[in-house]
Formats: structure tokens, sequence, C-alpha cells
């Protein structure tokens, strides 16, 4: 593209780089560093309570699964008759 036909919307953008910048609060990283680490814990304290109850889900049905045998099949509750006795 040629010097003379720039985009206007990369002018606009131009513009607003070389414009005054807006005055940051001096504490801004630290309290960006505050905010993440709170995020960081609080992410891992989830994660361990998701894990925690999946791990105590998946021994209650090994449990269940130990005591109830379902793929055993139940006994015959009717006996055949007694015939030629």
């Amino acid at each position: 593209m040629s010097e003379d036909r720039r985009d206007p919307r990369e002018e606009q953008v131009r513009r607003m780089l070389d414009g005054p910048h807006p005055v940051l609060p001096p504490d801004l990283a630290a309290r960006a560093v505050r905010q993440g680490g709170r995020r960081l814990r609080w992410r891992r304290a989830v994660e361990r309570t998701a894990a925690w109850s999946l791990a105590a889900v998946l021994i209650a049905v090994l449990v269940w699964a130990g005591v109830e045998q379902p793929w055993a099949t139940e006994p015959a509750q009717v006996t055949p008759p007694l015939e030629g006795w």
C-alpha cells in the first residue's frame, strides 16, 4: 500500500497510540499480583476439592459394586415342581 492511501482505521489507531497515555496508579502491579495470587489459590482449592470428591465417588462406586455385585445373576426364587417321587 502506498504512503498516501492509508486505512482510516490504521490512522485512528496511530493517533490513539501517539496521544497522551493515562496515568496508572503506582500500586497497580502490586494489586495485580495480589489478585492473581488469590485467584491461583482459589483455583487450586477448587481443583483439589473436585479431585477429592471424584476420588470419594469412585471409592463409593467400587465399594457398592463389591458388595452388591450387580453383574451376578440372582438365584431363582421359584423351585421347579417335584414330579416322579
